[in-house]
């Protein structure tokens, strides 16, 4: 009997800090880049970091590191190298001079999660929009891997089955790609102006924080929901009553650190469902050691596409895995965001951000009918501004 099972390849993951990323920073991108990997089916063997005062602009570490990896490959198995920022069609050849193995970086990587993830054909269209661009730099180191005709992590999209095509046709495909979308937004453009009499209520999120469970709980609908990064690509959008109010809520695509500018294009119509959203309902994972961070990734990002100025509602997710502290009374430490209980923290949201911030479990349950009951009251708010007749 053939074993047809496919074997998980093997990533070395490189970082570098620098005075404007410090260590600690460094490695915690690293742990995201290594969930990112096994997001996309490898298992990360190896990390290697470098201080460095900034990237060497020819291979991104420096020669003696890269020496340091070739040597460790030597005997070690790996498939492949993948950084954690994006690097140059330039560093991208003079690494694999050195290297002699598939180089990705962070954006190739996303590239090909998004390629996973992507069910519908309007996602497809969006991917491939955003590889095809990716690739068109860097197209003859891309195409020595492509002549492969294999899998793998970073080998996957429109490429694969063009190996003998040149720039010209690529800028053509890319051209055809960004009309199609074109016609495509028109569509959805259309379709949201039809849904302009009901307030839209938008979760937004870095990803895996929960927005697609969120959803489900509130929507009572059946959104694709995993423990992985970008387990949702296509904007989910659902009809729900509170009270006998109705509106619209709608499912976006989770944000990252580092999140390829490509893919903020193409996902541009996804995006709108954002922009044009009456309320945001912004989620956070509480029992992340950096959720701050993440909150203020979502925060610049909203910032980037023009949507910062919202009604936004602050939801705290997770609280079932969120470590509790309980504090000696004669503790006279400073508080942190390390060792806070749970209500201490809410109280500090809810003065440092005056707005409404609800601390829930979605998996658990807990706290879901407050949060009913504070989407309801800031849609009634909309409600009553925009028709003033209707108030009760």
């Amino acid at each position: 009997m053939i074993d047809t099972a496919v074997i998980p390849e093997k990533a070395i993951l490189v970082g570098i800090s620098t005075h404007k990323q410090p260590m600690d920073r460094t490695l915690e991108y690293l742990d995201e880049l290594a969930f990112l990997v096994d997001t996309a089916g490898g298992i990360p063997v190896k990390t290697f970091v470098q201080k460095l005062e900034y990237a060497d602009p020819r291979t991104y570490v420096g020669s003696g590191k890269l020496s340091e990896i070739r040597d460790w490959m030597d005997s070690n198995p790996a498939d492949m190298v993948i950084f954690d920022d994006e690097l140059s069609p330039s560093q991208l050849r003079n690494i694999d001079r050195i290297l002699s193995c598939r180089i990705l970086d962070r954006n190739n990587l996303i590239l090909d999660i998004f390629a996973r993830r992507a069910r519908t054909s309007y996602a497809r269209t969006q991917v491939e929009l955003a590889q095809n661009e990716y690739l068109l730099p860097r197209l003859t180191r891309m195409w020595t891997h492509l002549e492969k005709q294999r899998g793998g992590i970073g080998l996957r999209g429109p490429g694969e089955q063009e190996i003998e095509t040149d720039r010209r046709i690529l800028r053509y495909r890319i051209s055809l790609l960004k009309k199609k979308l074109e016609e495509i937004d028109k569509q959805k453009a259309t379709q949201r102006k039809s849904r302009r009499d009901l307030v839209r209520v938008a979760l937004v999120g870095y990803t895996n924080v929960g927005k697609s469970t969120i959803m489900n709980l509130l929507s009572k609908s059946d959104v694709f929901a995993e423990n992985k990064l970008f387990a949702t690509l296509d904007t989910t959008v659902r009809k729900v009553v509170f009270e006998n109010q109705p509106f619209l809520l709608s499912d976006t695509v989770g944000f990252i650190r580092k999140l390829p500018h490509s893919l903020i294009e193409s996902f541009k119509s996804t995006l709108d469902e954002v922009r044009e959203a009456d309320i945001l309902i912004h989620i956070a994972d509480i029992s992340h050691h950096d959720y701050e961070e993440q909150i203020n990734v979502v925060k610049q990002t909203l910032t980037d596409i023009g949507a910062s100025d919202k009604p936004t509602i602050m939801v705290f997710n997770k609280i079932d895995a969120y470590h509790q502290v309980v504090r000696d009374p004669d503790d006279l430490t400073p508080e942190t965001k390390e060792n806070l209980p749970l209500e201490a923290l809410e109280n500090t949201w809810m003065a440092r951000e005056h707005l409404p911030s609800l601390f829930i479990s979605a998996i658990n349950n807990q706290n879901i009918d407050k949060l009913r009951s504070t989407i309801h009251h800031e849609v009634r708010k909309i409600v009553s501004s925009r028709y003033p007749e209707n108030k009760k």
